[in-house]
């Protein structure tokens, strides 16, 4: 059980205290243009909150048939404050007990819990874009609205944004600085041996 370098136990402390930035910044946006919207209309996901242009695109979304979208739709924000929380501490403990098997089951927690994040956000909107109401003003057969899990989307008349909102990139350098730091221990201890 090999201890951590100074620098990688810095770098996975200064990870974990950036997440802390969850808790007050946007984690992931939803931006759609349209010739009507030359401006764009825009929805920011928080850790437990939508907000932005939510009322007006549910209202858009609901002539196609899509669900009105709201804060009770997603059971997530219940639960992802406790999450975070839980990310930060284990890599504050990481940082502190000082073995290099924690900072790898660090980066497996991180991985694995940004590929659940992104899987559930997929299947959210899967459900949204195709789960539609048969009797909606607007039905074009055949046709599914499932937003954009990364990247650019057309969706009828309107182009779809999905990405990282400044939180999303804040949780992305945190990930490379403690995978950085694994790396870093591997590379140091070959290079040792």
């Amino acid at each position: 059980m090999k201890p951590l370098k100074p620098i990688s136990r810095a770098l996975v402390a200064l990870a974990a205290l950036l997440m802390i930035s969850a808790y007050f910044v946007p984690l992931w946006q939803i931006l759609m243009w349209a010739p009507q919207y030359p401006e764009g209309l825009e929805m920011d996901i928080w850790i437990n909150d939508i907000k932005g242009d939510v009322k007006i695109i549910s209202a858009l979304n609901h002539y196609i048939g899509m669900k009105h979208i709201e804060v009770q739709m997603f059971p997530e924000f219940t639960y992802m404050i406790y999450i975070v929380g839980f990310l930060i501490a284990f890599g504050l403990i990481t940082a502190l007990v000082n073995k290099r098997f924690i900072l790898w089951t660090y980066v497996i927690i991180l991985l694995a819990t940004g590929v659940a994040a992104l899987v559930d956000f997929w299947l959210w909107g899967y459900d949204y874009g195709h789960n539609l109401d048969p009797t909606a003003a607007i039905i074009v057969p055949g046709m599914s609205y499932q937003p954009p899990l990364i990247g650019t989307k057309q969706l009828l008349n309107f182009t779809a944004f999905s990405g990282p909102d400044i939180g999303g990139w804040i949780f992305l350098v945190s990930a490379a600085l403690v995978i950085g730091s694994l790396g870093f221990e591997i590379y140091k201890s070959k290079k040792e041996a």
